[in-house]
């Protein structure tokens, strides 16, 4: 990138053409909110100037000023030099309606699960109003914790997760929501910290991604945890866990839901004699799956 384009690009039209094809140039990889150059432009660029993020045609030809101009560039190069997420830059994500504060000590959200539970994640739950418990396990930015609160306003809901780092930036997003009476962030390896706890719903979207996958990321996906990726072998060392201690912490007739990307395949082989239903979204199929604490073992 040169320093000259602070000079010779003007308008936000100038802006976002220049960057589409620097990112196309450069090879960058999407998936960290959105999945091509133009939308990933548009992104930065309109965050950058403080502009609504649905808004743009009335603003193509806008000219831009110098010392937003310096600010984009270096927003532009930190994403092609360092291949650095948007969401990162931005400290900002969104699932659906729902935005969120990121940053490298947290996943990108990214989960399946936003979409689920739009309708209150029927038909597992019949009632939204009756779920009086549910627990987000590996819960991250606390991004899903915070979406469940909305779907069961009832509901007093857990946010569980291994690293400090992370509930740090949980806290702040239920903060921002002001959740605090409603959601709690618990620090704990799993349901460690959940002994006697039993709830009416449990979702987790867990590390999953295998040896082999770990080794072929793209740039993009190595500045987010690690701890919050990689799961053994298979991708399956977490759900495993899980799904041994679950149904001690399901209520009657409760349900768990565990997403693991494109590992279905993996998972019915691990577990050949588990009842699991996959369930689609609008954008993908069978990446989530759920079980009742009747379908788990134990007792």
């Amino acid at each position: 990138m040169i320093h000259g384009a602070t000079d010779e690009l003007i308008t936000v039209r100038d802006w976002l053409r220049w960057a589409v094809s620097r990112f196309n140039e450069a090879g960058l990889h999407f998936g960290h909110g959105t999945d091509n150059a133009w939308d990933e432009a548009a992104w930065i660029v309109l965050a950058t100037l403080h502009l609504p993020r649905d808004t743009l045609e009335p603003f193509l030809d806008a000219r831009i000023t110098g010392s937003e101009r310096h600010a984009l560039l270096e927003r532009l190069q930190q994403r092609v030099v360092h291949r650095l997420p948007a969401a990162y830059l931005l400290n900002e994500a969104w699932l659906g309606e729902f935005r969120f504060h990121v940053d490298p000590r947290v996943i990108v959200p990214r989960s399946y699960f936003a979409e689920l539970l739009e309708d209150g994640f029927a038909p597992w739950i019949e009632n939204p109003e009756s779920v009086a418990s549910a627990l987000d396990l590996c819960t991250g930015s606390g991004c899903l914790a915070i979406v469940m609160a909305h779907a069961f306003p009832n509901a007093a809901v857990d946010a569980i997760d291994i690293s400090p780092e992370a509930l740090e930036v949980a806290r702040r997003n239920i903060a921002d929501y002001g959740l605090e009476d409603r959601v709690h962030a618990i620090e704990s390896d799993l349901f460690a910290k959940a002994k006697g706890r039993r709830y009416d719903l449990i979702i987790c979207n867990p590390p999953y991604v295998t040896a082999a996958a770990m080794e072929a990321l793209p740039p993009e996906y190595r500045h987010e945890p690690a701890l919050a990726l990689a799961a053994g072998r298979d991708g399956l060392d977490v759900v495993r866990r899980i799904l041994a201690q679950a149904r001690k912490h399901l209520n009657p007739r409760g349900v768990i839901a565990i997403e693991v990307g494109h590992n279905q395949e993996l998972v019915n082989e691990a577990f050949p004699d588990l009842p699991a239903v996959w369930l689609d979204t609008e954008h993908a199929d069978g990446k989530v799956f759920v079980l009742t604490r009747e379908d788990l073992p134990g007792r």
